[in-house]
């Protein structure tokens, strides 16, 4: 994996092509859009409630304890899954927080 290690709002991130991605998490001039795939069944995630389901398959709970933020705790971990209410404002630092916290079962993919 290369690219560029981006620090913005104390959450880091990797932008995979500088040239087109911007920083400021818009989507790119090129019209790339990251895609979350659920590898085993090569589902593209395009819900909360499908992605939910995969997680707590996986052993994650619901957290409740913020109301702004969908979140997800594993009872195994320390790990805490935090995305936006609002399944529009979840980018592709979402989904590589999830890759990595869930190895071998989510990928990102360029649609």
């Amino acid at each position: 994996m290369s690219g560029v290690w981006v620090f913005k709002n104390g959450v880091v991130r990797l932008v995979e092509n500088p040239a087109t991605e911007p920083v400021d998490g818009r989507q790119s001039s090129s019209g790339r859009r990251k895609v979350l795939v659920h590898t085993p069944t090569n589902e593209v995630i395009t819900s909360y409630a499908s992605l939910e389901r995969k997680l707590s398959g996986l052993g994650w709970e619901r957290y409740y304890h913020d109301p702004d933020l969908l979140q997800f705790h594993k009872q195994s971990s320390i790990h805490l899954i935090s995305l936006p209410k609002d399944f529009t404002r979840f980018k592709s630092m979402h989904m590589y927080d999830i890759v990595v916290k869930n190895r071998n079962v989510f990928e990102v993919r360029d649609l």
